[in-house]
């Protein structure tokens, strides 16, 4: 039966970003088989399901396919199930809405004057305080 270090399997299927991260949720005791602390060097086989803790959310994978090396996210998406529960990812659906993208210019526009800058400041401050509600209707 073939075996794949977890480490490198949750790197490999970009669950995290580098192995070293992975390796770092492994000897934090962030990555669990059952309720167990997994060592970075835990050989995982096809079947078995991972409770990885990450950025606070606690997530469920179940192996599907074993990787030796990094792929693709479309071919890393195939390799396992996703099996965590629906309220906790609606957990992190709830945190990840209001991350907008980067403000953005118009092309050739260059970098905002001082001028500009606390124009947008005074704009982003007045739009915090407006009431979008009157307290009676409530």
């Amino acid at each position: 039966m073939e075996k794949v270090r977890v480490d490198k399997w949750l790197w490999s299927v970009r669950i995290f970003k580098s192995r070293t991260m992975a390796t770092n949720a492994c000897k934090s005791g962030k990555v669990k088989i059952e309720g167990t602390n997994l060592k970075p060097s835990y050989p995982i086989t096809i079947g078995e399901r991972l409770e990885v803790k990450k950025n606070g959310f606690n997530m469920l994978f179940e192996v599907k396919k074993l990787l030796k090396s990094r792929v693709g996210a479309p071919i890393a998406v195939e390799c396992y199930e996703n099996l965590t529960p629906e309220d906790e990812m609606n957990k992190y659906k709830n945190w990840y809405i209001g991350k907008a993208a980067a403000e953005k210019r118009d092309k050739g526009t260059g970098r905002p004057t001082k001028r500009d800058r606390r124009k947008i400041d005074d704009f982003k401050d007045d739009e915090n305080e407006w009431d979008w509600f009157d307290e009676d209707e409530l």
